[in-house]
């Protein structure tokens, strides 16, 4: 396993946290902190901060994603937005299947894969999680859980669009709660992972697909995950809403 054919990639989920003016004031800390960092940074922002995340960061080493895309171009879907309005409003990455999106929303691994072609067919880079809850943990079928999630959402998904495909493996017991998998927890998981993608595309396309770590990352736990041969960054939640965090988490990344 070669770690030098991937970059790593820091992307922070905002969530639902940041008003436009909010988050102007965040990025225009973040600028410079990305500028050296020998690493991908990419901020998933609500619907509203997009416009102004766009434009501060262009001509930056930041990149701008959103939270979630529908899988239809247009049409009665109230409250969703399409690939389209996304690319068109300079967004190069979204989020997809995040545990939220599918314990509060009713995503399934089918609206997950739905969503997954829509982005990719636009030019996108997705972000797609998965990850198993506590009890599935516990009952053993860690694995069973991720790989039927991964094979799932990328269904109908080329060797070619993988290219464009970042997986963000995310235990849903470590989200928000301070929990942290262990670091042999996540890089094992995340090696299966990529046995998975290996048993589906071949040994050239899962060296070079980007593996996340996401769960509760911060400045104290990133450099030990980071340091592992098969986490390739992180999708940071709460870490990413504070620059200092966000700088050391960049930092662990380079």
């Amino acid at each position: 396993m070669n770690k030098t054919l991937r970059t790593p990639v820091i992307a922070g989920n905002w969530k639902m946290n940041k008003t436009a003016s909010e988050a102007e004031i965040l990025i225009k800390e973040l600028i410079p902190l990305a500028e050296n960092a020998a690493c991908e940074t990419v901020i998933c922002v609500p619907f509203t901060d997009i416009s102004t995340a766009v434009t501060l960061t262009k001509g930056t080493k930041i990149k701008v994603g959103a939270q979630n895309v529908h899988f239809k171009a247009s049409g009665a879907f109230t409250g969703e937005i399409s690939a389209k309005m996304l690319t068109e409003a300079g967004v190069t990455y979204v989020v997809i299947g995040h545990s939220e999106r599918r314990q509060y929303f009713n995503e399934t691994d089918l609206t997950v894969n739905r969503r997954t072609k829509a982005a990719l067919e636009a030019g996108l880079t997705v972000i797609l999680c998965v990850g198993e809850m506590l009890s599935e943990r516990e009952d053993g079928i860690t694995e069973t859980v991720v790989e039927l999630q991964t094979v799932a959402a990328l269904t109908g998904i080329t060797a070619e669009q993988m290219k464009n495909v970042i997986i963000a493996y995310e235990p849903v017991w470590a989200i928000g709660t301070g929990k942290v998998a262990t670091d042999e927890q996540a890089e094992e998981v995340c090696a299966f992972i990529r046995k998975v993608l290996e048993t589906k595309y071949g040994k050239e396309t899962a060296d070079k697909t980007v593996i996340q770590y996401g769960g509760s990352m911060n400045p104290k736990n990133a450099a030990g995950l980071l340091a592992k041969e098969n986490i390739d960054g992180g999708l940071i939640g709460g870490a990413s809403l504070k620059a200092d965090d966000f700088k050391a988490l960049l930092e662990a990344a380079s």
